[in-house]
Formats: C-alpha cells, sequence, structure tokens
C-alpha cells in the first residue's frame, strides 16, 4: 500500500493527525505540505510540532522562509508561500538543514525543483465546510514508503 486518505472534521482532529504522524518521524525526514489557502497546512503542521514535542507556537509566517522549533526533534518549517523566486529556496539548503531535525514545507510548489527528491507528500483538500480530506501518497523513496505502510497498517487500510 502506498497511499493513505485520511479525513478530518475539525482543526483540532487535523493536529492530532499531525502527532500521529510525528510520532514516527526520524531526523532527516522531509514531509511537504499541499493544499488550497486555508486548507488546513498549518494545523497538521502545529500537530507534527506538538508530536515532535514542540512547545513553542507553531505558525506560518508571511516574512520568514525557514522556521526553527526546539522538540525532542527539532523541527524546520518552511512556508514557501509568499517565494518570487524558487533560487530562494536554494540559499536555504533545505536537505542539509534537516539532517538533524524533520522538514516541513508548506507551499512547496512554489519551488518544486529545490525539493528533496526523498520525501512524503501530504495533499490537504476541503471535503465540506470544516472536514479535509488528507491523503499521503506517492512516496518518494523508501524510508517515505515504510512511513505510509506503518501509518496504514495503524489505520486498518485507510478510509
Amino acid at each position: 500500500m502506498d497511499r493513505l486518505a485520511l479525513t478530518s472534521n475539525s482543526p483540532a482532529e487535523t493536529r492530532r493527525l499531525g502527532e500521529r504522524l510525528a510520532r514516527r518521524l526520524r531526523p532527516g525526514d522531509v514531509i511537504l505540505l499541499e493544499g488550497e489557502l486555508g486548507a488546513g497546512k498549518t494545523c497538521l503542521a502545529q500537530g507534527i510540532g506538538r508530536g515532535l514535542g514542540v512547545d513553542a507556537t507553531i505558525k506560518s509566517s508571511a516574512f520568514v522562509l525557514l522556521n526553527e522549533y526546539e522538540g525532542r526533534l527539532k523541527m524546520y518549517l518552511a512556508d514557501l508561500y509568499r517565494l518570487e523566486n524558487p533560487a530562494e529556496v536554494a540559499d536555504l539548503a533545505l536537505e542539509e538543514v534537516a539532517a538533524d531535525g524533520v522538514l516541513v514545507v508548506e507551499w512547496p510548489d512554489r519551488a518544486w525543483e529545490e525539493m528533496p527528491r526523498e520525501h512524503l507528500l501530504v495533499r490537504l483538500e476541503w471535503a465540506g465546510e470544516r472536514a479535509r480530506v488528507l491523503s499521503l501518497g506517492a512516496p518518494r523513496g523508501a524510508r517515505y514508503q515504510e512511513l505510509v505502510a506503518a501509518l496504514t497498517a495503524r489505520a486498518g487500510g485507510g478510509r
């Protein structure tokens, strides 16, 4: 199984899904969050942070491309929404930065060519006024195939 779709009916539930994912993350892991404005990317990132033991408030920053948070593992949150030039991402050296923690990227489509080759892409889509579907699929690399398989087994096969 290389795909998993989970339904969230509230921001709190999206955060809990992020916590569940975070429990399985290791240093060097890369999670890309894709979805429309308001789809829940930041809520999921907050849950991932909580699951990594981050006590600080995690928020998307309109003017800072990369934030670092301390927890049981470091969490690096890149928000590329306002990115004007994908070359700006190359200067961040995201893959090297992520080596000692977990890298979470919001709006990776702003600079696909600069994203680490191996990653897990999570697509967040509207499924009603408050509901969202989180699709974890097309994992790039053996590590991420294992991650989706482990989450699928725990979820009883997805939805």
